[in-house]
């Protein structure tokens, strides 16, 4: 953030994705409304906080207090990508399509005239492009919203069209009140009372968490947490204040990986944080030596909430 700050050349301004949402866009400072400036390389509010907007075609609304916090490297995201490319987590992004299309389809956000989808640390944007290629008869506006500017640049690449904000989730996010149908939030925060605030009536809350025998077969092997056996019933205690489930339902299969896809599955969450690629390399080697191929289970709990009348 800047006041009144020269910003550099960007190939983002009216003419660009970010045109699609600006309109769902608040300071995050005041929270008033934010517009492009003349040239189109920043945002501002009426109180001239103003948001220089990335080259990659993204803008960061960090309020500066969240400067401390770790988030994805260069290095975890690309991990991240190799895992998908592979379609270890597939069974994941089907799940997120298919509860998307449910709200998305028959939606229409009075500020883009479009479904409006947003993802809640959306890392590099594939359950984004899931939920928005779900969308039938209509172009969906999608926004995914990471603390990692690696992430951010990563969505603006592989999600054509949606839009990319540089943001902390867990606090007040810089969306204006009612404005999205569908929000997502995969192995990530939630933040109940932000989400209820942003979701139009009617809207839908996808929350995707582990199951306790996710990537189990890693977990002791190469040091990787492990996930509470109460966790889906804390996340329905979590959001029931606010939120009704209307759906849950568990996801399980088993994929076979290789030494080098089970690396990149620790490499890109935050046992990365604590060790470095090599470590991590010579580990998978020792649980699936050479070539050979290991199965490892995914198991999530997709938990689909809609907002409450009275919230």
């Amino acid at each position: 953030m800047t006041q009144e700050s020269r910003a550099e050349p960007s190939s983002t301004g009216p003419d660009g994705d970010i045109t699609d949402f600006v309109d769902l866009l608040r300071c995050p400072v005041c929270g008033e409304s934010l517009t492009f400036d003349e040239p189109g390389r920043r945002l501002f509010c009426p109180l001239r906080h103003s948001f220089d907007i990335a080259k990659q075609r993204y803008v960061s609304l960090l309020d500066g207090r969240s400067g401390s916090l770790k988030s994805d490297t260069a290095d975890m995201v690309s991990a991240r990508l190799r895992v998908h490319d592979a379609g270890v987590l597939d069974p994941v992004v089907n799940a997120v399509a298919e509860a998307a299309a449910a709200r998305s389809t028959q939606a229409q956000s009075v500020h883009t005239g479009s479904p409006v989808i947003v993802d809640l640390g959306a890392g590099p944007g594939h359950y984004l492009s899931a939920a928005l290629g779900s969308v039938e008869h209509a172009r969906g506006v999608g926004v995914g919203v990471d603390l990692s500017k690696y992430c951010a640049r990563a969505l603006t690449r592989r999600v054509p069209g949606a839009g990319a904000v540089v943001a902390d989730v867990w606090r007040d996010l810089p969306f204006v009140d009612d404005c999205a149908d569908v929000v997502l939030s995969v192995f990530a925060p939630r933040n109940v009372d932000e989400t209820a605030r942003i979701l139009r009536e009617g809207g839908r809350w996808i929350i995707v968490t582990p199951q306790p025998d996710h990537l189990a077969e890693l977990i002791e092997p190469m040091s990787m947490l492990s996930v509470s056996a109460d966790k889906s019933d804390a996340v329905s205690a979590a959001v029931g204040q606010r939120f009704e489930i209307v759906e849950q339902t568990v996801v399980r299969e088993h994929r076979d990986v290789t030494a080098s896809t089970i690396a990149d599955l620790v490499s890109m969450g935050p046992t990365a944080f604590h060790r470095d690629r090599d470590e991590i390399e010579r580990a998978a080697r020792t649980f699936a030596p050479g070539s050979t191929t290991t199965p490892v289970t995914v198991a999530v709990t997709v938990t689909v909430c809609q907002a409450s009348v009275d919230r």
